[in-house]
């Protein structure tokens, strides 16, 4: 019986990248989105085509409680397990501290902390011997940016979080957390040329990384490293702080 991953926020980017490695790996795959809905159509449609694996998208925010649980009847209906869970989901809303709203701030940490929590704890009882990865950031380490205020905070808090489920969950449930540093992903698409040359310059390897990178990550941590438990991982190119 085939595995099977859930991936929050799988429709493009890093998501997208771990369904693709995963399906290739012969896991089952559940990709959530909430609003990139054709490249989750197209996503699902490419994983079935090329890999014999059964492929699944479902629509919800991840922020609300209720929206989670009828994911979780979703794939327990279909599958009764998962083996893999993979919060993902995240969004930004980088602005000058002033002119940002505590609704723009409380949307943030919504989605990225709050909702973590939340599919993490009602998709734990779902789980035995298996695997959960938390996407940090490095701006959750020692990378911060006043306009990413919010995003920090809230990346610092999956780390945070982490560690407690992991503490909670243990000896059944490994949870690790991954932190990469800058990605080729659409978040990052509107840095001009100068901006991403003074970012490289502070990067050893003198380059964004690749969401395939990330996704080659995460799925050795999920999958192989069998006795990585309560760790934070940095991926990030040798950002220099």
């Amino acid at each position: 019986m085939n595995k099977v991953v859930l991936i929050t926020g799988a429709s493009r980017g890093i998501g997208a990248a771990c369904a693709t490695i995963f399906a290739k790996n012969g896991f089952n795959i559940i990709i959530n989105y909430l609003n990139s809905e054709k490249q989750a159509i197209s996503l699902k449609k490419s994983i079935i085509k090329k890999y014999n694996v059964k492929c699944d998208i479902f629509k919800c925010d991840i922020s609300r409680e209720e929206d989670v649980i009828k994911m979780y009847d979703f794939a327990k209906s279909k599958y009764n397990h998962i083996d893999v869970l993979i919060n993902n989901a995240a969004i930004s809303n980088d602005m000058v501290i002033e002119y940002k709203k505590t609704s723009d701030f409380k949307k943030v940490i919504d989605i990225n902390l709050i909702g973590t929590y939340i599919v993490t704890k009602i998709f734990a009882k779902m789980m035995n011997n298996g695997s959960i990865i938390n996407l940090s950031s490095t701006n959750g380490i020692d990378t911060y940016y006043p306009e990413s205020i919010d995003y920090d905070a809230s990346k610092a808090g999956i780390i945070s979080l982490t560690h407690n489920f992991a503490k909670y969950f243990a000896p059944n449930i490994r949870v690790n957390a991954i932190c990469p540093g800058w990605v080729e992903t659409d978040q990052n698409a509107m840095l001009d040329d100068l901006q991403r040359k003074e970012i490289n310059n502070n990067i050893l390897l003198k380059r964004f990384g690749l969401p395939t990178e990330i996704a080659k990550v995460i799925y050795f941590i999920a999958v192989e490293a069998s006795y990585v438990n309560n760790s934070i991982i940095r991926v990030d190119g040798g950002e220099l702080c």
